[in-house]
């Protein structure tokens, strides 16, 4: 990868990044007809995209599909609470979603179901001939899986999208726009990752979705039904996409950049049996469990323009919530945790941290500075209005989705490999290039506008 490309890709980003188109009600379109979405799963993550999908006067939610009762009247409160129309409802077993695939005139779905289930209903719609599919993190499973959903996303001339909804935390956005404004100069190394105390996620009574009990799998509730499983039988960064997806996107990966190979280390596991042990009792069967996740789970990784990641799983352990962002360049860094950031010959003392917030403000991204009104109570700090919006967008103006399916395959692929350099004693593993090549001439446009 020559310097040479590198800047060219680097300075075209930065001379769109400033540019803002005139302002247009994107929410309020009146002569377009609505775009007609169905929703796979429509369980507490499901039921925020439908809430979502329904306070927009562009969209038709025209289908829902779930297997579970509770979910689907929850799901119709929503519905007819909105004062929308009530979309065709289809359940009744696991495969029920290849009847909504079917439905007349459908634009787009979103999937939002246990994660195992993400690359054959991906597969099933791409074949029943939708061209606009967004799924929730994370892609697939298995590595084939991620191969698999990126040869028929090209045969099938077709938009895959993954929800990854932190490329637009305002923080965050910021941050991107002062990196294309060359601000920390030239990117080295940057940190991310998912640490979130999740115990009382993936453990429940069966009844109630959060803290509630040590249950899990056939017993539990919501996400412990299924998620915890993954906990008990596999060991690697299982969630590595909100941390690697807003990183990957400053250093241009599959625009410039690609990730080349990958390592990552497991600790110990305690978490979870400690905490089946302390709300359930030591006699309680789970606390026989024996879980294969690691409790922190470090990952590295190697760019092709040098730089390198360093990416944290750590969701069995008392904490509170962060994804740890550093953001490191020749000029100076960022770090979300402590709120601060250091510019050489910008900040006011040498080798002191400056508080980021006049930073962020200043830099707000111009997506921020146009919609932020709109994205009040649309869950997780503003960050669903934009991922929805993008792909709602996508399918009006038929154009590709600002996140793709190779996006969608590097960052979820982390999960599989980092399992298979952790079986194999940590040894450093090469990382696929899912574009075939094409990460040498692809331009960076995300978020280069107010628009979406």
């Amino acid at each position: 990868m020559s310097i040479t490309r590198r800047d060219f890709v680097k300075n075209t980003s930065i001379a769109f990044a400033g540019l803002a188109l005139p302002a247009t009600n994107i929410l309020d379109t009146k002569d377009a007809a609505p775009v007609k979405i169905g929703v796979i799963g429509v369980g507490l993550r499901g039921q925020n995209h439908l809430e979502n999908l329904l306070r927009r006067k562009d969209v038709e939610v025209v289908a829902i599909c779930d297997v579970d009762d509770r979910m689907l009247g929850m799901s119709k409160d929503l519905i007819q609470k909105s004062g929308k129309a009530m979309p065709k409802v289809f359940t009744g077993d696991n495969y029920a979603y290849r009847n909504l695939l079917q439905t007349k005139n459908l634009d787009g779905i979103i999937i939002a179901t246990p994660w195992e289930w993400h690359t054959p209903m991906i597969l099933d719609a791409l074949s029943a001939g939708l061209k606009y599919v967004a799924t929730e993190v994370i892609l697939g499973i298995t590595l084939q899986d991620h191969w698999n959903v990126v040869n028929a996303a090209e045969v099938h001339n077709a938009n895959v999208m993954m929800l990854e909804n932190v490329c637009y935390r305002r923080d965050v956005m910021a941050i991107l726009n002062m990196v294309r404004k060359g601000m920390f100069g030239e990117l080295i190394h940057l940190q991310g990752g998912y640490q979130h105390d999740l115990r009382g996620v993936k453990l429940n009574d069966g009844k109630t979705a959060y803290n509630s009990g040590v249950e899990f799998g056939e017993k539990a509730f919501s996400e412990a039904r299924w998620r915890t499983n993954h906990s008990v039988h596999r060991n690697g960064d299982l969630y590595p996409t909100h941390g690697v997806g807003p990183l990957a996107m400053m250093i241009d990966i599959n625009r410039g950049n690609r990730f080349q190979s990958l390592c990552s280390f497991s600790s110990k596991t305690r978490g979870l049996h400690n905490y089946i042990v302390k709300k359930g009792g030591e006699n309680h069967p789970n606390a026989k469990v024996e879980f294969k996740l690691g409790d922190v789970v470090t990952t590295n990784i190697k760019c092709a323009n040098g730089e390198t990641i360093l990416l944290q799983h750590d969701t069995s352990s008392p904490r509170p919530y962060s994804l740890g962002f550093r953001v490191q360049g020749t000029n100076g860094l960022w770090m979300d945790v402590n709120h601060s950031l250091y510019i050489e010959g910008v900040s006011q003392k040498n080798d002191q941290w400056e508080e980021a917030q006049s930073y962020l403000d200043k830099y707000d991204h111009p997506l921020w500075a146009r919609w932020s009104k709109d994205t009040e109570g649309a869950g997780h700090g503003g960050m669903d209005f934009f991922v929805l919006q993008a792909f709602i967008e996508s399918i009006k103006r038929k154009t590709p989705t600002p996140m793709d399916v190779y996006d969608a395959a590097a960052w979820s692929a982390i999960t599989p490999l980092s399992e298979s350099s952790i079986e194999m004693g940590s040894q450093t593993v090469d990382f696929p290039d899912f574009t075939s090549g094409k990460w040498m001439t692809t331009k960076n446009n995300f978020a280069l506008t107010n628009e979406y």
